[in-house]
């Protein structure tokens, strides 16, 4: 299995490369941290803007932040000249936040040749690294053909996860804040109860960062291993969830990274799961 990450020292020696396509999968929504406030578009040079919230979520979906649909991730990514022989490499403004989300849905739908850039922009300027203020445009004779081809196993439903809570080969992770996870804390979205999913591992996605950038190997694997018991490469299925389904891939990044094979996103994850009150669920006070 290839690392899912790039440094910045390695995208900035690439940045040239004919088959290289950096994306920027910023979002204009951030929960669960104190977000980084820029005054005015910084991006990477060659930078192309990638709409994770509009261009590449299902907006017909019931579900917030849903996954693409095939088609629609063919078309978005044709507009951004992706060939089916590019390397993509996606980062956004926060560090390593919504970029794993945009990474995992390439990887859903069939593209494996891509990379989250390690510390994001953030480390970049933290490095004093060149930027610009203007996303590169993508010339219309310059459209690219990849197309989408959907992995169903990457993706779970709530009907899955409900099958799979005695499951001894799966464990669940939650990727929202201990309070949240606890049930002491209100959810940022209506109607949506408080706790979490019965036999689930709360963690948080800020500890298995430092700083702006994933946490060494070392560190992954054995924080993995104290909350599921069970070594990385014991092929346990690795469930990972969060508020709506972005913070549950920077878990999934940090699986990977850590050598864990078996990585599956619970697509509706809490906004999901918590308001559907036949569901159960959790609190640190018990059922």
């Amino acid at each position: 299995m290839n690392y899912p990450l790039v440094s910045t020292a390695w995208l900035e020696a690439h940045l040239q490369d004919e088959k290289l396509v950096l994306l920027d999968a910023s979002m204009d929504t951030v929960i669960g941290k104190e977000p980084l406030i820029y005054d005015r578009l910084v991006c990477i040079p060659g930078a192309r803007r990638f709409e994770l919230e509009r261009q590449f979520c299902d907006l017909q979906s019931s579900q917030i932040h849903a996954l693409p649909t095939e088609a629609q991730f063919s078309l978005g990514i044709q507009a951004l000249g992706i060939a089916p022989d590019s390397l993509v490499v996606i980062y956004d403004n926060q560090g390593i936040y919504s970029s794993p989300r945009a990474w995992w849905t390439f990887r859903v739908m069939g593209f494996d040749n891509v990379f989250v850039l390690n510390g994001g922009l953030p480390q970049w300027l933290a490095e004093g690294r060149k930027t610009v203020n203007e996303y590169q445009a993508v010339d219309e004779t310059a459209k690219g053909n990849a197309v989408g081809h959907y992995r169903p196993q990457l993706v779970c439903d709530s009907a899955e996860v409900l099958r799979r809570l005695d499951d001894a080969g799966t464990a669940i992770f939650d990727a929202r804040g201990a309070a949240r996870f606890q049930g002491k804390a209100p959810e940022p979205r209506a109607g949506v109860r408080s706790g979490h999913i019965p036999h689930s591992h709360n963690l948080p996605f800020a500890e298995v960062l430092d700083g702006y950038r994933l946490r060494p190997v070392a560190e992954l694997r054995r924080r993995f291993a104290e909350l599921s018991g069970d070594d990385a490469d014991a092929g346990k299925r690795c469930i990972c969830s969060c508020g709506s389904g972005i913070t549950a891939c920077i878990l999934i990044l940090a699986l990977e990274a850590a050598g864990y094979g078996h990585a599956v996103l619970y697509d509706g994850s809490w906004a999901d799961w918590g308001s559907n009150h036949a569901l159960p669920l959790e609190t640190d006070q018990g059922e």
